[in-house]
């Protein structure tokens, strides 16, 4: 059955809306957003047709309410929902809503996603159609002799509800935790456990199918790099079916091919696999709906994704996918799967990556990735960045906390990690926190670079290394001394007072002048600068290093011969310094210390803004370092916050239930004889 469409309704968010109303203009259709109050001056917002606001700010306010959500496809005049991922895209109850609305669905049939909605449910259904899976554990029934397993979320992925168990006292604590994690999510507390693989890797067959019985097979991806069972690097193809070799990728596709034609898939889906070193491998989950990652699959096959499920919800067959080039470029859509060259995607995210990857919020002052292409295909080696984050853009804890998607595209990895690793260097990102660095360490790390990846590739050991800045030693110093110099000459140029004169000019040689700024970990940096008669500057604090020019924005130093320009930008106290490959935050030191911001000793502050969801202690009870004290939810994911050290809860600030800001004082840990004497 053919079904037109002429305006589409993406019933999601950031830089997933943005990609489909790309493909949706080059195709000619309109397109309408949908937006919660945080998200009103959102880039995907401005980036449709139409808008339609649905009140609230939390997620299950506004884009987990399918009602409002329908409603608002008609009353923008769309004749299409495409679902986009997270939020309502695996939810077949609303998928049948859609339909039953008389608006088409861009996604597969509401049957296929319920059969695959529980992972229970998938895993026994995959087992009866031939594809290897692994063993599922009730929660209950677990013994010694089943660990380490992973606790996993049935009605959803993301790595939220995911938990590895390796001692079994740990295991209800796990469930429980998992449990209240997934019921957040997804609105379904429903958890189970299977063995847990060390080092696997995950491995997924993209596929595409149609209403005609057809099913495409495009190229799988590897995505073992993940932080808290969440994706971070992925690529395609698969660094390890590319060593194993033999069938391996033949059996993948055919397992791929028996889950869909299963359950009558139509559309775009993933089916997703955990393999071993030897290329044995065991069935996952499918996901019913596009990835967030799909972008390695266009890259390197030449197809366009969300154009094929528009054309498949449409009605229009797949045929027969054309071959692709066979040098010189990704080249068009490819038979069985074939790749060009290679792709490698990753997650830039608003998170520290060395402090337990605590997510981070606030305004993005600018985001400048540099980019050959956004949201589309690339005809020569280059990046693409998918984002729905723009200079300006507020940063929430009400959603993920993912900036934007970098994709690089070249004739092999080698290339592809270097281009990739260059525009993340060179990338201005002002505002927040990010794991950028780690990302371009990793692109350059050894195992890395020989394709020796698993899921157990970010050890704590790694990230400690991989977090260290791309600056170096010595580069906050510098940094300072750059902001220094800038500021100087832009106050010259809004003095009112013999503007003419140099900074901090007198009849006399005299003391240097100074600017204190804070490193990102609160350390006083002092600059040290003064300016000549001549125009020179002296720089006491760095030897061999001479200036050769200094405005407003840029200074450029010169070392040992070899020269480098710095940029300087601010924003409020922040300062920014960027230069080829590496930039430094800093802030500019208060002049007086506020006695309000001063927290008594032992004190606890909230590093994210968040809510309580639990409080485990009470004041007066006495802890050990390490203890959890109350766990925090933020942007979907569940935090705990331990004592410090030994001691006694002096105060308790919070109460389950309390929404918190940055820096609220948690709990004050007192050691005994401080507690004694109050």
């Amino acid at each position: 059955m053919t079904s037109a469409i002429t305006s589409v309704l993406v019933a999601n968010r950031g830089e997933i809306a943005s990609r489909v109303f790309a493909t949706c203009v080059s195709m000619g259709l309109s397109t309408v957003a949908v937006y919660s109050d945080p998200d009103a001056d959102a880039p995907h917002v401005r980036a449709a047709d139409s808008a339609v606001r649905l009140p609230g700010s939390t997620s299950a306010e506004t884009y987990l309410r399918g009602d409002k959500i329908i409603a608002a496809a008609k009353a923008a005049g769309a004749d299409a929902i495409h679902p986009g991922y997270g939020f309502l895209s695996e939810n077949a109850e609303f998928a049948q809503a859609v339909i039953d609305a008389g608006l088409v669905w861009i996604g597969p049939p509401p049957a296929a996603i319920t059969a695959m909605g529980s992972k229970v449910n998938a895993k026994a259904l995959m087992d009866s159609a031939g594809v290897p899976v692994l063993k599922d554990i009730d929660p209950e029934s677990v013994t010694e002799a089943d660990l380490p397993l992973l606790i996993k979320a049935s009605a959803g992925g993301g790595g939220r509800g995911m938990r590895i168990v390796r001692e079994l006292g740990e295991l209800a604590d796990a469930v429980a935790g998992a449990r209240r994690e997934a019921e957040s999510a997804f609105g379904d507390a429903t958890v189970f456990c299977e063995p847990y693989v060390e080092r696997g890797h995950h491995i997924e067959v993209q596929v595409m199918a149609d209403d005609h019985g057809q099913v495409w097979t495009v190229g799988e991806r590897e995505c073992s790099i993940q932080r808290r069972h969440q994706k971070v690097v992925e690529e395609a193809p698969a660094p390890l079916v590319e060593r194993v070799g033999g069938d391996m990728r033949d059996r993948l596709f055919a397992a791929a091919r028996t889950a869909v034609e299963s359950i009558g898939y139509r559309g775009a889906g993933t089916v997703e696999f955990l393999a071993d070193e030897n290329g044995k491998f065991f069935f996952l989950e499918t996901n019913t709906r596009l990835q967030v990652e799909h972008p390695v699959t266009e890259l390197t096959t030449g197809v366009d994704l969300v154009e094929w499920q528009l054309r498949v919800a449409m009605g229009e067959p797949l045929g027969e996918a054309p071959v692709a080039a066979e040098a010189g470029g990704p080249g068009r859509a490819q038979r069985r799967g074939i790749s060009t060259g290679h792709a490698i995607e990753v997650r830039l995210y608003a998170e520290d990556p060395a402090n337990d990857w605590q997510p981070q919020s606030g305004t993005v002052v600018r985001i400048d990735v540099p980019a050959t292409v956004r949201f589309g295909l690339l005809e020569r080696p280059g990046i693409r960045v998918d984002s729905g984050i723009a200079d300006g853009s507020e940063i929430s804890t009400f959603y993920d906390p993912m900036l934007a998607k970098v994709i690089s595209w070249a004739p092999d990895r080698t290339q592809a990690a270097a281009i990739l690793a260059r525009a993340l260097a060179d990338a201005k990102i002002h505002g927040v926190v990010t794991n950028r660095d780690m990302l371009v360490n990793t692109l350059r790390e050894k195992d890395f670079l020989a394709g020796a990846t698993d899921t157990s590739y970010l050890s704590e050991e790694r990230i400690a290394a991989l977090s260290k800045p791309l600056a170096g030693d010595g580069a906050d110093l510098l940094a300072a001394t750059v902001a220094a110099l800038a500021a100087s000459v832009r106050n010259r140029a809004a003095a009112t007072a013999v503007p003419g004169a140099p900074s901090g000019w007198r009849n006399i040689p005299s003391d240097y002048q100074r600017k204190t700024y804070l490193a990102a970990d609160g350390t006083e940096i002092v600059a040290r600068y003064r300016f000549g008669r001549d125009g020179s500057v002296e720089l006491p604090d760095l030897e061999g290093v001479s200036v050769e020019s200094v405005s407003g924005d840029t200074v450029v130093l010169t070392r040992d011969g070899v020269s480098r320009r710095y940029e300087a930008s601010i924003a409020g106290d922040q300062v920014f310094v960027d230069w080829p490959g590496a930039s430094v935050s800093l802030t500019r030191a208060p002049r007086f210390i506020d006695p309000a911001a001063v927290q008594r000793p032992g004190s606890l502050l909230a590093p994210m803004p968040g809510s309580v969801i639990r409080v485990a202690v009470a004041e007066g009870d006495r802890v050990v370092a390490g203890q959890p004290l109350l766990w925090l939810e933020a942007m979907k994911m569940e935090h705990t916050v331990s004592a410090p050290a030994d001691g006694i809860v002096s105060v308790l600030g919070v109460e389950a239930g309390q929404q918190l800001s940055v820096g609220e004082v948690l709990a004050v840990i007192a050691d005994e004889d401080e507690a004694t004497a109050e």
